[in-house]
């Protein structure tokens, strides 16, 4: 579905419904992604993590989905879709 030159990274908390419904969304369409899911991580691993999710989401909102350049913040599937080049 998606080419394999893109790189797809998803910032996620392990409770977060829209979190859950993002990984949902890309297992059941044979994507792979990296997948965080951060309020797991604890000390300086969370930290450097959430110096990157504010690099790409300032608002520190979750689920973030780095596809490739382009960021979504939260679980918007048209958007989604739109990054993927659908």
């Amino acid at each position: 579905m998606t080419p394999a030159r893109q790189k797809i990274r998803l910032y996620t908390l392990s409770t977060c419904s829209h979190c859950i419904r993002t990984k949902k969304f890309f297992k059941d369409a044979g994507i792979d992604v990296e997948f965080t899911d951060v309020d797991l991580l604890t000390g300086e691993q969370r930290e450097k993590i959430m110096q990157e999710v504010r690099k790409l989401n300032p608002e520190c909102t979750f689920p973030t989905i780095c596809i490739d350049d382009k960021v979504v913040v939260g679980f918007n599937e048209e958007r989604i879709r739109k990054a993927l080049g659908e």
